[in-house]
């Protein structure tokens, strides 16, 4: 028991000591779980499981210092379970930012959530900030740490249950407000009982502005390897022809295909769409079933033929989840027909 007792004591001096390291080896588990996922591992569900479990020992630290104190003799001080805190902060922050690195489609708003998720991951490394600028604000700490678990919860959700996106977000949701709300007890002292309802009702609030947002969270189980925009398509290889950026009317009339390939590792059943901007405006939303887990990804198309009377403009072509999460997109422009092709057209209609 004595042996065990220096063991703790020394890696929790250790990991006191060198903060660092241990940023370094939860992005480097992220990474390696990151592999795993792609690679279908069991261990990969182990180390999700592991990350939840350390989210709800957060929730019964009193309860924990007790039976630590009981069983081990050991007293373990607030600042002990703050820095228990912040490794958790670290660990998952660091585990996440690989899937999103991997998904983010950075010409898009998604480039600000993903980038949220770096500046949090080096608030949580850098002790100076964490302890003096975000600790001590004890609101915004609140919001740090429903932030964080969303985040993990993005990820580890589908890899841990199969769910799809968009009930990963929502569930994500549910859960990071309802497991913030014990770490609000803080943030009530000298029985000022108004401010529980006020921090639960900021944590709502926050939870329905990121579902408002939800477009510009990027989907952490599914990643765009391919889309192409061609007029023609291979259907035995299931591979596109030529790429296409710019057109003109009388081409686009002929008809376009949207082909698109979508890897799910963990074999997701997920719906997506591909959404036909003009303009940005929306003109059209077509639905693709897909079935991931193989190494290609998922590959379908959709082939439009119906374009509004006047198609001149810049368009685009969104692949998005049923919950507006963008996986990719891609662009090209319709031009005029030519005085030549019209003068073509009249005299050979």
């Amino acid at each position: 028991m004595r042996l065990l007792k220096n063991l703790l004591l020394q890696l929790i001096t250790l990991m006191q000591r060198y903060p660092g390291v241990l940023a370094i080896l939860a992005f480097g588990s992220g990474i390696a779980s990151y592999i795993l996922v792609e690679r279908k591992e069991s261990l990969a569900q182990f180390i999700a499981v592991s990350l939840l479990i350390s989210w709800l020992w957060l929730l019964i630290d009193n309860w924990l210092r007790e039976r630590v104190e009981r069983h081990f003799g050991l007293a373990l001080s607030p600042n002990l379970m703050r820095f228990a805190l912040q490794m958790v902060h670290q660990e998952s922050l660091f585990f996440a930012l690989p899937f999103f690195l991997a998904v983010t489609t950075w010409n898009h708003g998604q480039a600000v959530f993903t980038i949220l998720i770096m500046i949090c991951a080096l608030l949580s490394l850098i002790d100076p900030l964490y302890y003096k600028k975000l600790a001590p604000r004890r609101t915004l700490f609140v919001v740090f740490h429903a932030f964080s678990l969303f985040v993990v919860l993005l990820v580890i959700l589908p890899i841990l249950v199969n769910l799809t996106t968009s009930q990963s977000l929502e569930a994500a949701l549910y859960i990071a407000v309802l497991l913030s709300i014990p770490s609000l007890s803080t943030l009530m002292p000298n029985g000022h009982w108004w401010r529980f309802p006020l921090l639960v009702l900021l944590l709502s609030a926050l939870g329905a502005g990121l579902w408002q947002l939800r477009s510009y969270v990027p989907p952490a189980a599914l990643r765009l390897t391919g889309i192409t925009l061609s007029q023609k398509v291979d259907y035995q290889q299931r591979k596109p022809g030529k790429s296409i950026r710019t057109l003109d009317v009388n081409q686009l009339q002929q008809g376009l295909f949207s082909w698109t390939a979508v890897k799910a590792p963990r074999g997701l059943n997920e719906k997506i769409f591909h959404v036909w901007l003009l303009n940005g405006k929306e003109v059209d939303r077509i639905t693709l079933d897909i079935k991931g887990g193989s190494e290609q990804g998922y590959r379908a198309w959709t082939h439009k033929m119906n374009f509004p009377p006047n198609p001149v403009g810049r368009w685009q072509v969104k692949v998005v989840t049923e919950s507006e999460q963008l996986i990719g997109l891609t662009r090209f422009t319709v031009n005029a027909a030519t005085v030549t092709e019209v003068n073509e057209q009249l005299i050979n209609p």
